[in-house]
């Protein structure tokens, strides 16, 4: 039987170790915490997300728990629109990317689960402790070896670092917050208000998405509203209600529901994200080490900003793509490590350079007002936008990557 040993324990670390397990590999999942935990906030999972799922068998958890999110378009922070939603302007729109609380979506990978998977907790990988000879990790007190090391420990990977040394994380110079609020602490909205949005201002952005409508989730703390603030600058230092103080004062003043929506989130609720990519990216996210090798997937590979909202859709695809090239290899692993990368690499590099182009449009660097912002939204959005949102969902499946 195959072993693996998967590093983190997030969305992507997760489906690795019950798409490997599935296929009948015996798994070790490391997780850094003293317990596997969700995460806070939502997801938004594009077509391409739910198609990795599909391919996965894993998109029937999807079920009860995703909201779609139709085209919302784009408004000033007084309500008029910079760009019309899709769908009012007759345009033909694929299926709408859906929302979905994390800790539903981290409940149904769990379910997904097989016996051959053992958990491990409090086990935090140094980037010493990672053999390039054959595949094994540590932490200063146990070794994990393994015909496979899957790394999805995130944007400061230790096994990345590693790997892949000159591979850093650089700041994009903006930081966002991301909460969501239960439905029974929600106040009640404007009638007639769309139950999603996202609202600019130059470098300042405000989104929001309802998960179910009011009533659906009963007192669960699942249902609500989710919402995401990006604003230019380094991390805040200040604790959760200080931070909470500021975006109350910057988003000031713009149009329902965003002050309510700041006005009725607490601070635990909310979670900071640095925002920026890995620069460069690492020449290969297969690395062979003896008859095995390592695995990059997710952000440990190639985290990038969140403009297009594809950080969790790809890390599905890296696993999709490495389930798929992983199945029936009879001999040394390196040539299905390399396939891995072969197909993902450019992928990602394409769904990268969109990110960099909305980017461009969506956080500009200076001051530009909401008249020139109005206006180079309805050039760019025709040939910039459409198109990178275009590009991200492209991904039909592992043979498409």
């Amino acid at each position: 039987m195959r072993t693996a040993v998967v590093v983190g324990a997030g969305i992507g670390g997760i489906a690795a170790a019950g798409a490997l397990a599935r296929t009948g590999w015996q798994v070790t999942l490391l997780e850094r915490d003293d317990r596997l935990r969700p995460g806070r906030g939502a997801l938004v999972l594009w077509p391409n997300g739910v198609r990795a799922l599909r391919g996965l068998g894993l998109a029937g958890g999807l079920d009860g728990i995703a909201t779609p999110v139709p085209p919302v378009g784009i408004r000033r922070p007084d309500g008029q629109w910079l760009v019309r939603p899709a769908a009012a302007a007759g345009e033909d729109v694929e299926s709408p990317p859906v929302v979905v609380h994390r800790e539903d979506l981290h409940d149904a990978f769990i379910a997904g689960l097989s016996d051959q998977v053992d958990i491990r907790n409090a086990i935090d990988v140094q980037p010493a402790r990672v053999r390039r000879d054959r595949p094994a990790v540590g932490d200063g007190r146990s070794t994990f070896e393994a015909d496979l090391v899957v790394a999805a420990d995130g944007v400061q990977s230790a096994v990345r670092r590693r790997l892949a040394p000159a591979t850093t994380f650089t700041s994009a110079g903006f930081a966002a917050w991301r909460a969501v609020i239960p439905w029974y602490r929600i106040p009640d909205l404007p009638p007639g208000l769309p139950p999603h949005g996202e609202t600019l201002d130059g470098a300042h952005r405000f989104a929001f998405a309802s998960l179910g409508e009011r009533g659906s989730s009963g007192g669960s703390t699942r249902g609500g509203i989710s919402w995401v603030a990006t604003v230019p600058g380094a991390l805040r230092p200040e604790p959760p209600a200080g931070q909470l103080a500021l975006l109350r004062r910057w988003f000031a003043g713009w149009h329902a529901p965003i002050p309510q929506l700041l006005a009725a989130t607490e601070p635990d609720d909310l979670v900071q994200d640095p925002i920026g990519e890995l620069a460069p990216l690492p020449e290969t996210f297969g690395v062979r080490a003896g008859a095995g090798g390592y695995a990059l997937v997710g952000d440990a590979a190639h985290a990038m900003p969140h403009h297009l909202a594809q950080g969790a859709c790809l890390a599905l695809e890296d696993v999709a793509t490495l389930q798929a090239v992983l199945t029936n290899v009879p001999g040394p692993l390196g040539p299905a490590l390399d396939e891995y990368s072969r197909l993902r690499r450019p992928r990602v590099a394409r769904v990268l350079q969109q990110t960099r182009k909305a980017s461009a449009v969506l956080q500009p660097r200076g001051g530009f007002t909401s008249r020139a912002m109005g206006a180079a939204l309805g050039r760019a959005n025709p040939r910039v936008l459409d198109r990178a949102a275009a590009a991200a969902a492209e991904w039909a499946g592992p043979a498409s990557s």
